[in-house]
């Protein structure tokens, strides 16, 4: 079983409030991203200030972006392959994580969606965690820069058969995107 980290960071600008705190079918998009979470990782942290009962880890300086909070989750966790969800991802179940989780080989593994890499729901292992601290000590904050070549990319022909939904990985950015969900 892989660890699991969750995302909860983030200023939510265009949001206008807290995207981990909107209330979303009965529970917060933190609580239920953690509960998706939990469903197929062990243990799993919330890297982010502390929206959630997750034992919670931040990046250091805070607000440093998510790469460096995926990064701190990696060193809390003592792992060297690990499962991100990003908690403004509301449409993504269990099913869709443990393809991730359990795609041969233990490098990192993430869908395409709409022709974008989807960072923020994947599967990172030993290859594209190095590339990111490497990264990070050149001053790069951003999971693309980081390069498509250390991730192996599913299609959606792959992925949206087990998740169910071709929308299964929107994720949620500003009030209008949000609307879309209800």
């Amino acid at each position: 079983v892989l660890p699991g980290i969750l995302l909860t960071g983030g200023a939510s600008r265009r949001m206008g409030t807290d995207k981990a705190t909107i209330e979303w079918r009965g529970e917060t998009l933190a609580s239920r991203a953690a509960r998706v979470l939990g469903e197929v990782c062990d243990p799993v942290v919330e890297a982010g200030p502390g929206f959630t009962t997750l034992r919670t880890i931040r990046e250091e300086p805070p607000g440093s972006g998510p790469m460096a909070a995926l990064l701190a989750g990696v060193d809390a966790l003592d792992a060297t392959s690990i499962l991100l969800l990003a908690c403004d991802m509301p449409f993504v179940e269990a099913p869709l994580l443990a393809l991730f989780a359990h795609w041969p080989g233990d490098e990192s593994v993430a869908a395409v969606a709409d022709g974008r890499a989807q960072y923020g729901c994947a599967r990172y292992g030993r290859s594209w965690l190095g590339a990111a601290r490497n990264a990070r000590r050149a001053g790069t904050t951003s999971f693309r820069a980081v390069g498509d070549e250390h991730i192996e990319l599913l299609p959606e022909s792959v992925w949206q058969p087990v998740a169910g939904r071709p929308d299964a990985l929107v994720d949620i950015d500003t009030r209008e995107e949000w609307t879309r969900t209800l």
